[in-house]
């Protein structure tokens, strides 16, 4: 038989595309871990308060604070939580209070993070880094949070100074799968040499980024590339062109990769090749340090 769950908090990290949600210990341990892929961007303002009961819900039997970050912040989300301004606390001041009907819920939303110059906003990851520097006190460096939209951040002084988003997760999915391309990458393997060679070929001459793409399509048709490396060296470009743009950022520095799985180990070893070391560091574990962070400010 299940044992309850009867956390002292509630962390929840709400998405575009799924939501994850952790019942937290007063002394930080995760007690349970439950998920959703009813994400934002398939909601409704008035749907947010039902989704997240159907999810947690047996987690409750009293009035039980819930901090969430992400994208439930946003202008479409539940409650659009405010944006800090850069220079700012890597984890924002204030928490926005969600409304809620039932009683046993108390819902605070973690604010985003914006720049107006060049204009540029964060929302969920700002709380990954709050929680990796909770983690690594004292640490000053560039933070790389790869995904459909990568963010590089420099972080000093426990603030985050400026950051850069770089769309190369959706320019990889749109080209790989909307384009000519289509026909020539998989959907599924990996080539690590060729995802090598398409970051140095990039990283040399970004400007020739979409002459060199249509090379993937020539070559599969006339050298029989195959498709597995053609998609290695189509993410190797895109890359590569993403660390050309953002080579102000991470040069000389000391770089913390945020991120689980395959793609954090792509962008470590791109970096490894241009001679730039980077640390991989878990997203979910960052996430929670931040969440509990949000947390103990809202205890005082």
């Amino acid at each position: 038989m299940t044992q309850p769950v009867t956390p002292a908090w509630i962390g929840v990290d709400w998405g575009t595309s799924n939501m994850r949600a952790w019942a937290m210990s007063q002394s930080g341990s995760v007690l349970a871990e439950a998920s959703t892929p009813k994400g934002m961007g398939g909601l409704t303002r008035d749907d947010y308060e039902g989704v997240l009961l159907d999810t947690i819900g047996s987690w409750l039997d009293r009035p039980t604070p819930v901090i969430a970050c992400g994208m439930v912040g946003s202008r479409q989300g539940w409650v659009e939580a405010p944006y800090a301004t850069v220079p700012c606390a890597a984890l924002p001041a204030g928490l926005t209070p969600a409304p809620t009907r039932d009683e046993r819920l108390a819902v605070y939303v973690i604010s985003g993070i914006k720049q107006s110059d060049p204009a540029d906003v964060m929302r969920g990851e700002e709380t990954q880094i709050a929680g990796f520097l909770a983690l690594n006190k004292n640490w000053d460096g560039v933070i790389c949070l790869p995904g459909t939209h990568t963010k590089w951040v420099h972080v000093s002084a426990g603030e985050v100074v400026s950051f850069q988003t770089c769309m190369t997760g959706e320019l990889f999915h749109v080209t790989a799968t909307r384009t000519v391309l289509r026909h020539s990458v998989a959907d599924t393997g990996w080539d690590d040499a060729a995802f090598l060679q398409g970051v140095e070929t990039t990283m040399a001459r970004p400007e020739r980024l979409a002459a060199r793409l249509f090379g993937i399509r020539a070559e599969s048709l006339l050298d029989g590339l195959d498709g597995a490396a053609a998609r290695a060296r189509l993410s190797g470009l895109l890359i590569g062109a993403e660390l050309a743009s953002a080579k102000p950022y991470w040069l000389g520095q000391q770089i913390a990769v945020i991120g689980e799985g395959s793609l954090a180990g792509h962008y470590v070893a791109a970096l490894a090749a241009q001679a730039a070391t980077a640390s991989q560091v878990n997203a979910k574990s960052a996430t929670r340090a931040g969440l509990a962070a949000a947390y103990a400010r809202l205890k005082g």
